[in-house]
């Protein structure tokens, strides 16, 4: 697997946090029934133990400050994936989900060969998903990823991938075998300098064709060029191109592990009037594409 670059720290060094003034987009106005499909809560020990092997080490991100940015950017429902630092330890995701059910939906990280009623206890907390993830320290491999589809397939979830869209000529096959759907993190991880030919990124893209979900996310993981990241606009075209209906849009809120430019979540909203400059577009990758995925109520309209 190709290493990802988490920055210049040593990994027990402090990363930064977030803009601490999120605010909604300036180029569109947000929808009724949007869903930022990524964001974290992050915990700190010793109430929330850190996974030794973890990547970086992330300031606090509580409950409260997440909501109060889904708020300022104007989403109405969010979705919650487990953090890497906290490995398969997903209280702090549950106890956020089970404060707001209606709202935010999760996705978790998760060991093999638990017991039954801690699969059901995930499910009935509002997870829609698992996690795989294969860059940062603190997630699962991709060892046992044909044992995770059955696990999947056996409560109705879907599969969710942090990998390097440079490495899907090989785990492509794999991938498309499973028996539940699967979501690829943003735009996967794919440096944009490489560009849309890349052979990793073209598997991408035939995933996405044939049934993959992607999440439109974590352009600044993806290009140095901030704010508008303009070397990530190809990608995500292509993506959308490929498959409109099968796209959604997260934060990646609070942007661990970035020792860069650190983006404002309403700057992040804005890239999608250059990816989508069609309202009706737009109103699928906020409003509908989540909705089905991640069983939110369905708000028309675009």
């Amino acid at each position: 697997m190709t290493e990802p670059s988490v920055g210049p720290c040593d990994a027990k060094a402090l990363c930064p946090g977030p803009d601490p003034e999120p605010h909604g987009p300036t180029r569109f106005t947000v929808p009724a029934g949007a869903v930022d499909t990524h964001a974290h809560v992050i915990g700190l020990p010793p109430d929330w133990p850190l996974v030794p092997n973890r990547s970086y080490t992330p300031p606090a991100a509580p409950r409260e400050a997440y909501l109060a940015m889904l708020d300022a950017t104007g989403m109405t429902y969010g979705v919650l994936v487990q953090v890497s630092v906290h490995g398969t330890d997903n209280r702090l995701m549950l106890q956020t989900l089970r404060a707001d059910p209606q709202r935010l939906r999760g996705v978790a990280v998760a060991a093999l060969g638990r017991p039954d009623s801690e699969y059901r206890a995930l499910k009935e907390a509002g997870v829609t998903g698992l996690r795989v993830n294969v860059l940062f320290g603190g997630g699962v491999s991709m060892d046992d990823l044909e044992s995770y589809g059955d696990l999947c397939r056996e409560y109705g979830w879907h599969l969710q991938f942090l990998l390097d869209a440079r490495d899907l000529p090989q785990l492509a096959p794999r991938l498309a075998r499973l028996p539940v759907p699967a979501v690829v993190d943003h735009m996967g991880h794919f440096p944009a300098a490489e560009g849309v030919g890349h052979p990793g990124f073209q598997a991408l893209l035939g995933l996405v064709r044939d049934g993959a979900w992607v999440k439109l996310s974590g352009a600044y993981r993806l290009s140095n060029a901030a704010p508008a990241y303009a070397e990530a606009t190809p990608l995500a075209r292509a993506l959308l191109e490929a498959a409109p209906g099968r796209c959604v849009w997260g934060s990646d809120w609070p942007h661990v592990a970035n020792w860069g430019a650190m983006p404002n979540v309403g700057d992040l909203l804005d890239l999608l009037a250059d990816w989508a400059p069609d309202e009706a577009v737009r109103h699928r990758i906020l409003v509908e594409n989540p909705a089905r995925l991640y069983g939110f109520p369905a708000v028309k309209g675009g």
